[in-house]
């Protein structure tokens, strides 16, 4: 607005002249104001990256993921090892340089599933997903898995049952409150809240000696909408397969922590391996889960532990007795990572890293295909690109992972294969999984924050023909509380989420140090209630998904945009200002999670001296009395507000400098600029790791102990404080920022280097 109105009366020459401009020259110098400040820098030159959108077409899109998604795939199975070829031969057809990098890996599979209920009365879970005539792919029983937790122990227990909701620790404290124990029960806990993995670790630590998971209605069935086939919602007999290793320890080969799993690596017994589960672990539909829950007696659950079930939701234990036996094989079996590369013509040893993967539970048409899908389109259309006569500055790799549902098998072992080569030469990696449609979802490194923002300004939105931006920004606004809407509206950047773990992002970031994106749309097709179901089909995602493919095609167009942009950039795009405002924003948090703790215990406190929980209590449902408690001590956070104040200033010093060094960077110049903003990433990882779990480096991003896939931030001060493990605490903000220290004075360093072109001959 300002802009226009100034634009409109006079025009304020270098030296404050105010001169008048006529009418036309004005109307024609609005014109290009206006164009220049809609391109980013990287489009103002050749616009390739403008010439790149034009090329991805959703009926490619829609062909590669039927062709993906065509038989189930799982890690090991013949179609897998098919669809890697296949996607071998397309890299190569569209000019990449091309090859295969397996690696043998440890994936048991089931030998024999047993659910029985034995009293008071008898009942045998199916266990099973019947074909549906209307879904063509639901039928191919001989290569589907069936339904199970990859990397349960086996074992055989009977045992009371008992519902502990959604299984977080919060739920146990809660079962603790009204006398219900775990100890010796076989637990039932339904999906969602917390990752599947976290759900036996907990009952385990708990005392329980078996472990059901399912998935009720009121998550992702009926409750939400239709079941399928009638709609997008899961029925009775779907059920979501999923590892439950325990990816908060490390992800990967279980069989390699920290090494590759190659041919000749050496390798844990299977006793040694930390990250099986402790307790027997089974899926289940909530066909199957009706009757066990309707068998209960005990106490009435708690109002938000009911699900959407015709049935009284109670806690157990009681007169309700479970059987469940799991046996499996114990396999290695070979893990096929597909890797393109279009070398760069200027900086060959600087790599863009793109991945997705390939492997799927069954046929997995959203999971991963969609995001495969457009993986391949933007391949293609970088090869087309190339004919011509576009060649990168940076050399750029595409990867389709093998083995992530395992729990990120395929990128984790190549990572750690190629570690020290990705340290040197990675400048940042790029991720997808499934897609859907409606709004963009940007995740990653806060030093791409800005970066992103002005990818998404640039993309146009399929259905609204806004930029994916401003739709994300209207998302933002009309779901966002006061504040965040007010932001939403003034900052210049959308922020983005910070990435926990869950899919091939996680040991390019947390354990390599690599500046790390995660991409997708998602929020406006209708439920997904297929999820690692064999109804995850093309069948499935073409009805109710993203029926047209058109945001298959808008992923391409995004992540290609970025990938081209980083690798044709001089300087590298990174911006360290909102990197530093979400530090500070973090150490914020931090300050007030302990301030709460603080507050709350003292309220408590006080509450258990007036009688009040005694005078509250229910004679005829009477629940345990807390106890009087410590109050969490004050911590030392001054290292913290030191070193993010540090990040800040050293953030507005290297802005200022990369404005005023603009076209005056000599090639070498830029080199040694370019080498610390690849190492800045790095600066914030500790080579010890986090307490406990040595593979997690990064001192800012985490996957939770107690959430596997939810990030923590700042994860062992905040940690430390939720678990009450002060003195770690105060050893870890000590830590931090030391981390965030190393990274203010790598940026201050890169400011030097570009202030020195002011005396530098421009080249």
């Amino acid at each position: 607005m300002a802009m226009r109105r100034f634009a409109q009366d006079i025009w304020c020459g270098s030296q404050g002249a105010f001169v008048i401009i006529p009418v036309v020259i004005r109307r024609a110098l609005i014109a290009l104001l206006l164009t220049a400040a809609a391109l980013p820098l990287a489009a103002q030159g050749d616009a390739w990256d403008a010439k790149f959108r034009a090329i991805p077409e959703a009926r490619h899109v829609r062909d590669y993921v039927r062709t993906l998604s065509a038989r189930p795939h799982h890690l090991g199975s013949a179609y897998d090892k098919q669809n890697a070829d296949w996607i071998l031969g397309k890299f190569r057809e569209w000019g990449w340089d091309a090859q295969i990098e397996r690696y043998d890996v440890l994936f048991p599979t089931p030998k024999e599933r047993v659910l029985e209920l034995v009293a008071p009365t008898r009942f045998k879970a199916s266990l099973e997903e019947p074909e549906l005539p209307v879904d063509p792919t639901s039928g191919q029983k001989s290569e589907q898995l069936p339904p199970f937790n990859a990397y349960s122990i086996d074992g055989d227990v009977t045992g009371p049952l008992v519902y502990v909701n959604y299984g977080r620790p919060e739920d146990y404290e809660e079962l603790e409150r009204r006398g219900v124990s775990v100890k010796g029960a076989i637990v039932i806990a339904r999906y969602a809240q917390s990752w599947r993995g976290i759900k036996p670790k907990v009952a385990a630590e708990h005392g329980a000696i078996g472990c059901l998971i399912y998935s009720d209605p009121r998550d992702d069935g009926y409750f939400v909408d239709q079941a399928f086939p009638a709609g997008p919602s899961r029925s009775k007999d779907s059920v979501q397969r999923g590892s439950v290793v325990d990816m908060p320890l490390y992800p990967g080969d279980p069989l390699t922590p920290g090494y590759a799993s190659t041919a000749d690596a050496r390798r844990l017994d299977l006793a040694q391996v930390k990250v099986l589960t402790k307790i027997p672990v089974l899926p289940i539909s909530y066909g199957d889960a009706q009757p066990l829950l309707a068998a209960l007696t005990g106490p009435v659950a708690p109002t938000d532990w009911r699900g959407a079930l015709p049935l009284t939701y109670r806690l157990g234990p009681g007169a309700a007795r479970v059987h469940l036996k799991v046996a499996f094989n114990w396999d290695r079996v070979p893990a096929y990572n597909v890797i393109a590369k279009l070398t760069g013509s200027t900086y060959p040893d600087e790599w863009v890293v793109r991945g997705n993967h390939h492997d799927a539970w069954v046929n997995g048409a959203q999971d991963p295909s969609s995001g495969m899908a457009a993986e391949l389109e933007e391949a293609r259309a970088l090869g087309e690109l190339a004919k011509q006569g576009w060649r990168p500055k940076r050399t750029i790799v595409y990867a389709a992972w093998d083995g992530e549902e395992q729990g990120l098998l395929g990128s984790v072992e190549w990572v750690e294969h190629h570690v020290s080569e990705l340290r040197d030469k990675a400048v940042a990696y790029i991720n997808s999984d499934g897609n859907s449609r409606g709004f963009l979802n940007m995740s990653g490194s806060h030093v791409l924050e800005q970066f992103i923002n002005r990818v998404a300004r640039d993309v146009e939105d399929p259905e609204t023909r806004l930029s994916v931006w401003r739709r994300a920004q209207a998302r933002a606004i009309a779901t966002g509380a006061p504040a965040a809407r007010t932001e939403a509206r003034s900052r210049p950047d959308l922020r983005i989420g910070a990435l926990g773990s869950g899919s091939d992002y996680s040991a390019f970031l947390q354990h390599a140090g690599i500046a790390s994106l995660n991409l997708a749309f998602g929020g406006q097709s209708q439920s997904d209630g297929v999820y690692h179901s064999i109804y995850d089909d093309f069948y499935y995602y073409s009805t109710f998904i993203d029926p047209d493919f058109a945001y298959g095609r808008a992923l391409a167009q995004t992540i290609g945009t970025a990938v081209i942009r980083l690798a044709d950039a001089e300087v590298l795009p990174f911006d360290f200002t909102n990197l530093a405002e979400t530090v500070q924003t973090y150490v914020r948090e931090l300050q007030a999670l302990l301030r709460t703790q603080q507050d709350d215990a003292r309220e408590r406190n006080r509450q258990i001296e007036e009688g009040v929980f005694t005078a509250m209590n229910n004679p005829g449902r009477p629940l345990k009395l807390p106890v009087v408690e410590a109050i969490a001590p004050a911590l030392n956070f001054a290292p913290l507000e030191n070193a993010t104040a540090a990040l800040a200033a050293a953030s507005d010093r290297y802005k200022k400098a990369v404005d005023g060094s603009r076209g005056r960077l000599t090639t070498e110049l830029t080199k040694r600029v370019n080498a610390k903003l690849i190492a800045s990433e790095r600066r914030l990882t500790d080579p010890a790791g986090l307490r406990g779990r040595d593979w997690y480096r990064h001192l800012l991003y985490a996957p939770g102990f107690y959430t596997g896939y939810a990030v923590k931030t700042v994860p062992g001060v905040r940690e430390g404080i939720e678990q009450k493990q002060y003195a770690e605490a105060e050893a870890e903000i000590v830590r931090a920022a030391a981390a965030i220290q190393r990274e203010a004075d790598l940026v201050n360093a890169a400011a030097g280097d570009l202030e020195s072109s002011k005396s530098t001959p421009t080249p």
